[in-house]
């Protein structure tokens, strides 16, 4: 009180608790979900539905600030009842799948996120969900990874067709030869290791040492070493520059 502000800090009490769906067809991981996200002050869980049908009843009748849904699920999936959820509210994915075709799909169905569960803490899940209202979308690593391979799975076929005349020392290849690998022109001569490239793409794609360390099965001990030997190998210090170099925007 004799500080002179009685009451000032009084009016910024927690956030509204934003109002979640959680469709999922295992009542356990339900359950579970709801029991984590209802017990907060910023979170809190407004409806629960076993199917594609259900939730897109019940977030009709809640009308949610964002809906967690998994993709297998009997009668309506996830996938079938996206497009007619996103109309509704922001859609995050939730889900033990990280197939490729999967992850593909529900971003071009549009999904605000897409979360493999195992990959992320609670705190990680609140902030997530958080973003995915707002228009920032989250991907965990596993589908990230999934998104990758197929990228670079796809990405040789819209190569420009047109050598560049300063590709001097390549123009004794053949084009099914320069288009066999994307960006292996400029990249091979960093000498990174398969490991190490594959950790190079997850830190320009912008994933922290822990979800790296996630996505590769390995360490956060591991990835710092492996982070080291690319830094020494791309003469970086820091991971902006590497990426930048990666990219080959530097």
């Amino acid at each position: 009180m004799q500080h002179g502000h009685p009451w000032p800090q009084a009016p910024a009490p927690a956030p509204v608790p934003l109002r979640l769906l959680v469709a999922d067809d295992n009542p356990v991981v339900r359950a579970g979900l709801t029991a984590l996200l209802s017990g907060r002050a910023d979170t809190t869980v407004v409806a629960e539905a076993a199917d594609g049908r259900e939730a897109y009843e019940a977030a009709l009748r809640h009308r949610p600030d964002v809906i967690l849904l998994d993709v297998r699920m009997p009668g309506v999936d996830g996938i079938s009842a996206l497009p007619h959820l996103v109309r509704l509210a922001p859609v995050m994915m939730l889900t033990y799948s990280h197939e490729t075709e999967t992850v593909r799909e529900a971003l071009r169905l549009g999904a605000g996120g897409y979360l493999v569960h195992g990959e992320f803490t609670t705190e990680q899940l609140v902030r997530a969900v958080r973003d995915v209202r707002e228009g920032r979308p989250h991907v965990t690593p596993g589908a990230a990874k999934a998104l990758l391979v197929e990228l670079r799975a796809s990405a040789p076929a819209h190569i420009d067709h047109q050598i560049p005349d300063d590709l001097g020392e390549s123009s004794g290849q053949t084009l099914s030869q320069l288009q066999s690998s994307v960006g292996q022109s400029f990249r091979s001569r960093f000498r990174l290791s398969a490991r190490e490239a594959e950790i190079m793409d997850l830190i320009a794609s912008g994933m922290t040492n822990q979800q790296i360390a996630a996505a590769c099965f390995i360490s956060e001990k591991t990835v710092k070493n492996h982070i080291n030997r690319i830094f020494a190998k791309l003469q970086t210090t820091t991971r902006s520059q590497a990426a930048a170099k990666w990219l080959g925007v530097a």
